[in-house]
């Protein structure tokens, strides 16, 4: 342990050890002082934080300081009960608050105790509650707002992490003073009930053991109770003070005392005023003297003040002239267009109709919904999304939006505000009042229907959704349909850094005596461009460092890996124990591979244009057939051929799903309901 953690550890022993062992009068006398100085020291601490966290240790010390007071006030009683005295520092504030008047004396302890009980204490203690509720209950709005910021690209994720961790500490804070306040409730409830115990204790004591009279008795114990009250509610009295201004202050720039002066001076016209009163009030009938020299005092602070914000906005007149000459010399700057040359990888513009979505200050949620976007894209797909910036475009559509990735459009759409898209799920056959329209992401047929007509197309069956989900959905469907344009080598590195702090090994293996950060990229996107979720990256890496030293083919790695995820593809594209997929002649197979055409760059597909043609027609037909029956088509042929044809059929629709025999599960049934042939 370190010396500063013994120290504390043995004085909070000794401050319990001091309730059972007698303390010398001389050491009492310096443990008294202490504790007034150590309640002068959290004051000014106090004072002069700028926010509440700056002393998040307070909690602890108000424990601390209360049970050193408490210590203090045995050790204390126990002299003065006992031996009729109690040290020098408790007779001096004796002697100089009563000045030989023990009613008096008795009675300036009394009020000290009810400021504090009554004003400070309960005030403290009141505000805590309240800044411990309110804080708990900003936390969800306040972590919403940091997500906002990080998809808007305001903030980077270690800020995002530090605003998430400060905010964590201000509730733990807030939660930790309004449980410590009850301790200075408590400490003066027993700075009360220890004077009324030593007062008629030692009443008794000095009458009946001392044979003092009662006179001499009122006059002895009373001064030592007031002396010992005022020592110990003093520093008590600091330290409400202190808690009252922790939990009432606000985050600043600078401590307490330059924001009260700062803004009680801020208006000259304000001093103006008051020395006008002031002025007026000296010649009526109050005293003349002290209401001149105040208005004198305010009339001077007026003009002073008047003087200083006059300097102040020639500052900032100025400080704004040379500003803009500085912008205009940095817009002249030849390296300045570089910032231009950057591109968001994902964009989503939108017409000045659809900003009230977007403006939380208008009730929009389009900021929180690009942050489960992100969630969910990366519980489905492995990927980490990219920030999504959000831009206004007034030379669009007032209701329209434009999806980009990499500064191209790729998509768009249009809503209609304060309206719902209702779809059909197939099953509804009752009709609804609403402008037929298309369904943006999945292109199906739907209709806008207003507020009236929303419960009743519930009702019946029908999909009904508002215009945030509509852009959202669309969104969503874009980035898992360009997910291996976004995974570039900076995000491979992330994954891989992640995978290394649990599997440090595997990564040492490949990387980079195996594999290269690109072309890790291309089996990864070679993946994502099939739908093919790269969430269990450890496997995908165990795989490629099997078959390393067999290929660096991009494309036979992906075969390699996909065979090795066999159970999640099979779960992904085939649902049930049996599967009807269309099955590929083996001549196709055969043409395929030998128009197999090896580089140094890679392997490509060299076909004759009028047998691939003749290929695609026919893929064609099966696939129609399958879908007048209502299934999915999915063509299964070889794997060495898998990839090639799936590349052929991409010619024809993305979405037709190709497989290869090895990719299916064992215990999957497959049956044939078609076959492609020449």
């Amino acid at each position: 342990m370190k010396s500063k953690d013994i120290l504390v550890a043995v004085g909070i022993i000794s401050i319990v050890l001091m309730i059972i062992i007698p303390v010398p009068l001389g050491l009492l006398d310096v443990l008294l002082s202490l504790n007034i100085s150590l309640a002068l020291l959290i004051l000014l601490i106090a004072i002069y934080n700028k926010e509440a966290l700056e002393f998040s240790v307070f909690p602890s010390m108000l424990l601390i300081t209360t049970m050193f007071r408490l210590s203090l006030n045995i050790s204390t009683t126990r002299y003065i009960l006992g031996q009729g005295k109690a040290g020098d520092v408790i007779e001096a504030f004796g002697n100089f608050v009563m000045a030989g008047n023990p009613l008096v004396g008795f009675i300036v302890f009394i009020i000290i105790v009810i400021v504090q009980f009554m004003v400070i204490t309960k005030g403290s203690e009141r505000v805590s509650e309240v800044a411990a509720r309110f804080t708990l209950d900003a936390m969800p709005g306040k972590q919403m707002s940091i997500d906002a910021d990080l998809n808007s690209g305001l903030i980077d994720e270690v800020q995002a992490k530090d605003r998430r961790k400060k905010i964590q500490r201000e509730a733990d804070f807030y939660g930790a003073m309004d449980g410590a306040s009850k301790f200075v409730k408590g400490d003066a409830i027993a700075g009360i009930l220890i004077a009324l115990i030593n007062i008629g204790a030692g009443l008794i004591l000095g009458v009946l053991v001392q044979n003092l009279t009662f006179a001499q008795s009122i006059a002895r114990y009373t001064l030592l109770t007031v002396g010992d009250g005022l020592v110990s509610q003093i520093p008590a009295l600091l330290i409400s003070t202190a808690t009252g201004i922790i939990v009432t202050r606000a985050a600043s720039e600078s401590d307490l005392g330059t924001d009260i002066l700062n803004q009680l001076l801020k208006q000259p016209k304000s001093m103006f005023i008051i020395s006008g009163v002031l002025l007026f009030l000296s010649i009526t009938p109050l005293p003349t003297v002290p209401f001149l020299f105040l208005a004198v005092s305010f009339l001077f602070l007026g003009l002073n003040m008047r003087r200083i914000v006059n300097v102040e906005k020639e500052e900032v007149l100025d400080m704004a002239e040379k500003e803009e000459e500085l912008d205009v010399d940095e817009i002249r700057k030849p390296e300045n267009v570089l910032p231009l040359l950057q591109v968001d990888p994902i964009e989503l513009e939108f017409g000045y109709g659809i900003i009230p979505l977007a403006d939380k200050t208008q009730g929009g949620d389009l900021f929180d919904r690009l942050v489960m976007i992100r969630r969910q894209c990366a519980l489905e797909l492995g990927v980490v999304v990219p920030m999504i910036r959000l831009r206004d475009n007034i030379q669009i559509e007032a209701n329209q939006y434009i999806i980009k990735i990499k500064g191209v459009d790729v998509a768009h759409g249009e809503i209609l505000f304060d309206h719902y898209l209702a779809m059909n799920p197939g099953s509804v056959e009752g009709d609804i009042k609403g402008i037929d329209t298309v369904e943006p992401a999945f292109g199906l047929p739907a209709k806008w229907i207003d507020e009236k007509e929303r419960e009743r197309a519930e009702i019946l069956g029908y999909t009904v959704v508002d215009p945030p989900s509509i852009i959202s959905t669309h969104l969503t469907e874009i980035i898992k349909r360009h997910s291996h344009e976004l995974l570039g080598r900076q995000e491979v590195k992330m994954l891989i850094d992640n995978l290394k702090e649990s599997n440090q090994t595997l990564v040492d293996e490949i990387v980079p005596s195996m594999f290269n950060l690109g072309e890790i990229q291309k089996v990864l996107s070679n993946l994502l461009r099939e739908g093919v979720s790269i969430r269990n990256f450890s496997s995908i890496m165990e795989i490629m460092a099997d078959y390393g030293n067999v290929t660096k083919d991009a494309d036979m790695l992906t075969e390699y890996v996909r065979q090795g995820l066999y159970r999640f593809i099979t779960r992904q594209f085939i649902h049930g124990n049996k599967a009807k997929v269309i099955t590929v002649d083996p001549n196709i197979e055969k043409v395929i591979m030998d128009s197999l055409q090896s580089t140094e760059t890679g392997t490509y597909l060299s076909i004759d244009p009028e047998i691939s043609q003749n290929i695609l027609g026919n893929i064609t037909k099966e696939v129609e057939k399958v879908l007048s029956v209502g299934e999915q088509p999915i063509i299964i042929t070889a794997p060495i051929v898998r990839i090639y044809l799936k590349r052929l059929v991409e010619q024809i629709s993305s979405e037709i799903t190709v497989l290869s025999y090895n990719e299916v599960d064992p215990n999957v049934k497959i049956q044939s309901i078609g076959m492609v042939s020449i």
